[in-house]
């Protein structure tokens, strides 16, 4: 074994519960793999019990993993196996039965009577509506028959199963937590000219760095993103110009998603935009605490706009009311900024022509985005569409690259 594999068996002799937040290729899957068929046959004390793997929601991974393990036995004499008569999601070694769920079929697992071990294989990557759901069967045996449970998974995208699991207060989180980066597998899985080519991708960060970026998106490609982020850097340390036009987009959180705001400036003499400020507020602040936050930038910033998206009909009332103006107008459309400052936008007719309008000022290379705007840039990285409908299952940071491209609505060069 590697040094970095030793840990994990070593922290296992102590632990029943173990996350590994790991770099891609370090072989985690198959030393787990190896584990658990140790621990069936080193000693009859898990016969009649259950080992469950629960992969992604495609049925052939699981056939896959459960694929590997036969092939650790085939024609062992030792052990008298030639070959296993179960289905391909099972393999039994003394007594154990070790099935593979995939993550959208664990009713069955619900069941089980003395589960032993379970490994949830890439668990970040399982579709957002299945992560926690394979957290809580496989946590809820605890109590039943203290399994091993271990989590191992590249980073995905923020906020979800293991970014949660990784930021938990240590006095209530239920795991080791053991974090290996590409610097673990060098000179071991990895040569010199592997981490060269790999430094190459776009994904490098997330899949080497154990940065929870996201999967890389199909609107904005990454070398554009980076070239704003050049420009942000070169303009950051700026004064705010008073005289200049500056832009507040604003997406109200409802429900799961949450208050997004960006700020932008728009440099005439440089004929550029730079972002200023960026916020998601957590949870659900007070409405008015969002009015107070509004006023106290537009006061400060002066000249500027607030473009919101039009849904949200009672916090743009209580803006205008706190901006002296007119709360009766029956379009969004009929909003003029030439008498008012809170401007609302019909976002479920323009979501397109804001995504479009946002692509083609990055690309143009009139947008400039500090290196310290995380959000924004992780937003812009891992954005999906199709057609620019933005597919908010895949793409992170939704709430900020809405706001972004409210931000974005007043600017359109040629």
């Amino acid at each position: 074994m590697y040094p970095y594999e030793k840990t994990i068996v070593d922290i296992l002799d102590n632990n029943k519960r173990l996350f590994v937040l790991k770099a891609t290729g370090l072989g985690i899957t198959e030393l787990m793999l190896r584990y658990m068929a140790w621990l069936c046959l080193k000693d009859d004390k898990l016969t009649g019990s259950q080992m469950c793997i629960v992969t992604g929601p495609r049925i052939d991974l699981a056939i896959t993993l459960i694929e590997r393990m036969k092939r650790l036995f085939y024609n062992n004499e030792e052990l008298g196996i030639k070959s296993f008569n179960t289905r391909e999601t099972i393999v039994e070694l003394n007594g154990v039965n070790i099935t593979a769920y995939p993550s959208n079929h664990l009713d069955s697992m619900r069941g089980l009577k003395s589960p032993s071990f379970v490994l949830l294989d890439e668990a970040d990557f399982f579709p957002i509506g299945q992560q926690q759901d394979a957290r809580d069967v496989s946590e809820r045996y605890i109590g039943k028959s203290n399994p091993f449970i271990v989590l191992v998974s590249t980073p995905n995208a923020p906020g979800q199963l293991c970014d949660k699991i990784n930021t938990e207060p240590e006095d209530i989180c239920i795991y080791k937590r053991l974090r290996l980066d590409y610097t673990y597998g060098i000179n071991t899985i990895y040569s010199a000219e592997d981490i060269i080519q790999a430094r190459l991708s776009p994904s490098w960060e997330r899949e080497y760095c154990l940065k929870f970026l996201g999967l890389i998106g199909n609107v904005f490609p990454v070398n554009y993103v980076d070239a704003a982020v050049t420009l942000g850097e070169q303009y950051k340390d700026l004064p705010i110009n008073h005289f200049c036009v500056h832009t507040l987009g604003i997406d109200p959180g409802f429900s799961s998603s949450r208050t997004s705001l960006v700020l932008t400036e728009h440099m005439e003499e440089k004929d550029k935009i730079r972002i200023l400020y960026s916020e998601e507020l957590e949870g659900h602040p007070n409405p008015s605490d969002i009015v107070k936050k509004v006023f106290k930038i537009v006061t400060d910033t002066q000249n500027c706009w607030v473009y919101i998206d039009g849904s949200a009909r009672s916090l743009i009332t209580a803006l205008k009311v706190a901006f002296n103006e007119n709360v009766d107008y029956e379009r969004a459309e009929d909003v003029s900024p030439h008498h008012n400052r809170i401007l609302p936008i019909n976002f479920v007719q323009e979501h397109k022509f804001l995504l479009q309008n946002l692509y083609n000022l990055i690309s143009d290379n009139y947008v400039c985005i500090p290196q310290s705007m995380e959000k924004v840039i992780i937003s812009l990285k891992s954005a999906v569409a199709n057609e620019y409908s933005l597919d908010k299952s895949q793409s992170s940071y939704n709430d900020t690259l809405d706001a972004l491209r409210l931000s974005m609505r007043p600017y359109k060069f040629k």
